[in-house]
């Protein structure tokens, strides 16, 4: 691996920081606004349910996301704040479907302490003002002036330093907010004040309340007429205003989010802790608060924010499981509940651990997290690629084309598969006993090889030969009619539908047929000056069954040809360019966009935007799926239609947000695929692959295919053990009995193939699982398992004990064979030269594997190393040692076998604190700290002085705006040999946003050719709400910001692709590099993940 390396999400953060409900869209539109603390998301809500419309990347941590709507306008604004203080305020345009910048601004202060409960973003309901609350003591004001537009922002002095929440009030003639804190007692307490902004400064409010209850940590302000605000403690929930106090008590919980149900304010949903949902009821006779009522709706995912959508349609955002749509029923179910969940929205957050796995053995990395926290817990199976699952095969040598066909035109299953051979044509059926057994369509020529079947109206089949177009009655399977084809020619290819036939023989005629009832009519012929490769007449007009347009492909000149029908009149001639001749082309529609796809005989294939009444080409792109011919078919899976190009790697091409992906499905060569919908095997597809037919499902459409196992409980460790084909996990369940939550911790052992729990070993009280690692020892050659743990004791700083088990399967059941205590806990586990090395609080140790007299045994304390602070992530290699440490960044160690000593040999002298650590290669580590930074560090081998070896010399610097929690080495795509990346050395990482991320280590001739393109993009590419690209990726900490160096970002490299046309000629021209191979050069990066 290198000191260039290139970062690239595999799968977007998921976890749900904020949302917010307004008409954002159009003033009639009823949006949902989702924070995914780097991306927004807007969503439409229609009848149907959530209509994606938008979903972008932000160059910043949101901290704060609100609609507000100022004066004169007709729709909401979105104000965004970030965690590195800077704002914007967007606009919906509706005509470009883009968002534009209204403002944007920097509200960083040169002095001031970060708050210590993260950042307040606030707007006043008369949109008077915007309050910040970003620095201890200070609350800064952007006043709006008449016309709606921000004016310069001032800061106030905030007595108040230890602030838990802060809210504009309703209802005031001035500006009022209401702020809730503790004071140095630790008591609560809440105070208004007005905002003058005439004299920039607090004029004191209205009213306030002392001694609240001590677990009171969020305000919710009450819309006029009621006005007033709700304080939510751990134990009350108050109501409170100028005129009135009403108060009750509620069981012991902790409450994450609130939406409001109604207009006037009178009914909030809150989301609590263990993922209960209450409805809160403010009762009141007009405009006087009488009490208040609190009552359980049921339990959902542990929310993180609530959006109220309309007609009891609820959204509940989730940090720890997955987000729900949940709709709110009038009558409870079986069991009590109010909540129906109507849709779910997969969440990997936070992922705490992961490994890389080939369960499948592939040759094709699994990832397998743990994901989740609390009752959310769960453990996800993270693959790429679309899987088949297999129902049933058959072995068939020489498949030359597949079609399903039905028994009647509106039957809604398919009944018969017809496969064709060189000399020869099958027909498959399905028997009583559900296997397929071959039958016999008596009106087709079974001894000739079949080049195109289809249903056809009147409830009729056709099959095309080299001779002949056979027109069959699919009730009787009798013969109707027959086209011939004259004496002299070949029939070379053919396409049909349900009531058209297209044809090209030899000598470049082109014949155009049309189906009657018991009738073949042949409707026009045309002479072409060369020879035709392939045809297509899929009808993506209104009607489904009739095709308007032609779409034929040449030999010789190398083009593809739009025909109108029936005239077969040329409305579009478009050379391809190159020697590569199209040996497959579709007319398709996805999302209401019509396409040309046009497969190359070298595994290129090349997509146009299609104009279905003039015939007009656009957009062309071109992308490489394989080495070998495609043939493309369209099939449909969940309500949507998408293609399959069969070829040496098989690819799905589907559409989300009007823009084409491809995913590569996980089978080896595929030579021809069809729709099979039959009775036993509904929604298939029949595969013809090397020397078998296989008939199988396909996995939802997507670029990774995720896989969930609910645990109930929180997964915070996990190793895979390829001998016994498990896996072992640390985990620990919340037992809510009473009010205080106690934790009970589990070593537990998973089957690798069916993930159920076989074996389970309690931990002690108070004991919990902090590493675990599979391994063999020196002169003995068995797995086991290596769990290390510590005992957490509530008034310890620090464990002062902890122990390292080692267990063996045996039977599929945990078997522990040896322990030892520890001075504290034991962070990490490394298997190290047939030894086993712990990470122990401030200390590295050795321990050796020691035979007993009695046969059994035992860790023996070979050597250690002291000098850290803790010593809480580490990785070896070979005799080197890299530990990260809580706060001392990386320091290398070395083991000398000689001396059976471990000592330093290089630190990295910086103050970071770090969350995980890799080794790149011998030279090069790979750190990730708690600011969200990557950085590597250098060995200086050459160095001339003892000074200068001793350092660890920082090379690479880069903020990926996420906390990573492990590296992995590996890749979650199969590695091909014969692509150019194919090679590149790659490292996975996982975050608490639900990232799954790739480091890529790159040549450097290609690291300078992409850090050009890098800065092209920039230049072309804009930030949403004008935040600059090259300060988001600055290293960035409270002491210092750095230019980021050696680091590229692969998702901007990456939305080249997404560029129209121009654009992309634009860079072109800038990097004098052809857009076909700029286009080249980012897909095979794509193939990275």
């Amino acid at each position: 691996m290198s000191v260039w390396n290139y970062v690239v999400t595999a799968h977007k953060p998921t976890n749900v920081t904020h949302s917010c409900v307004g008409n954002f869209t159009g003033p009639q539109e009823l949006n949902l606004i989702i924070a995914k603390c780097t991306r927004i998301e807007i969503h439409l809500l229609t009848s149907q349910g959530l209509q994606p419309m938008l979903d972008v990347p932000l160059y910043g941590r949101i901290a704060t996301l609100e609609l507000f709507r100022p004066h004169g306008e007709a729709q909401d604004l979105l104000f965004i704040a970030t965690e590195r203080y800077k704002f914007c305020v967007l606009q919906w345009d509706a005509e470009t479907s883009e968002l534009i910048t209204r403002a944007m601004g920097d509200v960083s202060d040169r002095i001031g302490r970060p708050t210590d409960n993260g950042q307040i973003g606030i707007i006043d309901p008369d949109c008077r003002l915007i309050g910040l609350h970003l620095y201890d003591g200070l609350f800064k004001v952007i006043p709006f002036d008449n016309k709606g537009q921000l004016k310069e922002a001032f800061n106030i002095r905030l007595e108040e330093l230890q602030v838990l929440d802060i809210k504009f009030l309703y209802g005031c003639s001035k500006p009022t907010i209401v702020v809730l804190y503790q004071d140095n007692k630790d008591a609560r307490h809440v105070k208004t004040y007005e905002v003058s902004l005439k004299d920039k400064d607090f004029i004191e409010g209205p009213w306030s309340q002392n001694n609240l209850d001590n677990g009171a940590d969020l305000l919710i302000p009450v819309p006029s007429p009621l006005c007033g605000v709700l304080i939510i403690g751990e134990e009350t929930i108050v109501y409170c205003s100028a005129a009135a106090f009403k108060a009750i008590p509620i069981r012991p919980s902790i409450t994450r989010a609130y939406g409001r149900v109604d207009a006037d304010g009178s009914r909030y949903i809150l989301g609590d802790h263990s993922g209960l949902l209450h409805l809160l009821v403010i009762t009141h006779e007009k405009e006087k608060v009488t009490g208040l009522k609190s009552e359980l709706l049921g339990e959902t995912s542990i929310a993180s924010t609530i959006s109220y959508l309309d007609n009891a349609v609820v959204y509940v955002g989730s940090s720890y499981g997955d987000s729900q749509l949940i709709k709110l029923n009038f009558q409870p179910d079986a069991k009590g509940s109010y909540v129906e969940v109507l849709e779910r929205y997969v969440n990997l957050g936070p992922i705490v651990d992961f490994c890389v796995v080939d369960i499948e053995r592939q040759g094709q990395g699994q990832v397998v997290t743990c994901s989740g926290a609390y009752k959310d817990g769960s453990l996800r199976v993270v693959r790429n690629g679309i899987g088949i699952n297999e129902q049933a095969s058959v072995e068939l040598q020489g498949i030359k084309g597949m079609w399903s066909l039905r028994s009647a035109t509106d039957d809604a299953y398919d009944t018969f598969l017809v496969v064709s051979f060189i000399s020869e044509t099958r027909v498959l059926a399905m028997n009583l006993e559900d296997e397929l057994e071959e039958t016999e369509i008596e009106g087709f020529n079974s001894q000739v090889q079949t080049l195109f079947c289809h249903d056809a109206i009147y409830n009729q089949l056709v099959q095309v030969t080299s001779s002949s177009v056979r027109l069959v009655c699919s009730t009787s399977r009798e013969l109707k009619d027959e086209w011939h084809a004259p004496s002299n020619l070949s029939i070379n290819v053919a396409t049909a539908n349900d009531t058209q036939v297209l044809l090209a023989t030899g000598g470049g005629h082109l014949v155009y047929l049309e189906i009657g009832d018991g009738r073949l009519i042949e409707s026009k012929h045309a002479q072409l000056e060369h020879d035709i490769s392939c045809l297509d007449i899929n009808p993506i007009g209104d009607n489904p069954n009739y095709s308007h347009l032609a779409v034929v492909g040449m030999w010789t000149d190398i083009s593809v040809r739009i025909y109108s029908l029936p005239e077969l009149s040329l409305l579009k001639k478009e050379h391809l360019g190159g020697e590569i001749i199209p040996r497959s082309v579709l007319l398709c529609s996805f999302e209401g966009i019509s396409y040309l796809l046009c497969a190359l005989g070298d595994g290129h294939l090349i997509n146009f935007i299609l104009d279905v009444h003039s015939g007009e080409l656009a957009d062309k792109k071109k992308v490489s799926l394989g080495t070998q011919p495609i043939t493309l078919r369209t099939f449909s899976s969940k309500n949507a239609t998408h293609v399959f190009a069969a070829s040496d790697r098989p690819t799905v091409i589907y559409s989300t947000n009007k823009k084409l992906l491809y995913s590569n499905v996980n089978l080896k060569e595929v030579s021809h695929m069809c729709p099979f919908n039959s009775a036993a095997f509904p929604d298939s597809l029949a595969i013809a692959k090397e020397g078998e037919l296989t008939i199988g499902t396909i996995d939802d459409i997507q670029k990774l295919h995720i896989r969930s196992i609910p645990l109930g409980e929180h997964a915070r460790r996990i190793c895979h053990q390829e001998r016994t084909r498990t896996f072992a996990i640390c985990c620990l369940k919340y037992n809510q009995s009473n009010a205080e939550d106690t934790e009970v911790h589990f070593i537990r052992l998973l089957d690798d193939q069916t993930f159920e729990i076989i074996s389970t070993y309690p931990l002690d009280q108070f004991e919990c699982g902090c590493s675990v690692l599979s391994c063999s020892f020196s002169d003995d050659n068995t797995a086991y398992y290596c769990v290390g743990t510590a005992y957490v004791i509530p008034e310890e700083n620090e464990p002062t004990k902890g122990r390292v088990l080692v267990f063996v399967v045996e039977d599929g059941k945990l078997q522990l064979i040896a322990e030892k205590e520890t001075k504290g806990a034991v962070y990490s586990l490394n298997a190290f030269n047939g030894k086993l090395l712990a990470a122990i609080n401030q200390k590295i140790q050795l321990y050796k594997w020691m035979l007993r007299d009695d046969g059994t045994h035992e860790l023996q304390s070979e050597c250690g190393h002291h000098g850290h602070i803790l010593a809480l992530y580490v990785q070896t290699r070979g005799d080197f040692i890299v530990v990260g440490d809580l706060m001392k960044s990386i320091s290398l160690l070395m083991y000398k076998h000689e001396e059976g000593a471990i000592e330093e040999r290089a630190r990295d002298y910086n103050a970071n604190w770090m969350s995980a650590v890799e080794i790149l290669d011998d030279d090069i580590y790979l750190g990730a700290e708690n600011n969200f930074n990557l950085f590597t560090v250098r060995k200086n081998s050459e160095g001339t002085t003892d000074e200068e070896r001793s350092r660890l010399d920082v090379v690479g610097e880069y903020h990926l705006g996420e906390f990573v929690n492990r590296f992995r080495h590996g890749s979650l795509v199969m590695r091909l040999p014969d692509s150019d990346v194919g090679q590149i050395p790659t490292i996975i990482f996982g975050t608490v946003n639900g990232v799954i991320g790739l480091i890529a280590s790159l040549p450097y001739e290609q690291y300078v050719f992409l850090e050009k393109l890098q800065t092209n993009l920039r230049k072309v590419i804009k930030g949403v709400g004008g935040l600059s690209h090259e300060q988001w990726r600055s290293f960035y900490t409270e002491k210092k910001t750095t230019d980021s160096k050696n680091f590229l970002d692969g998702d901007l490299i990456e939305s080249f692709l997404d560029l129209s046309r121009v654009r992309m000629e634009e860079i072109s021209k800038a990097m004098d590099v052809p857009v076909d191979e700029l286009m080249k050069r980012v897909e095979e990066l794509t193939r990275l993940h």
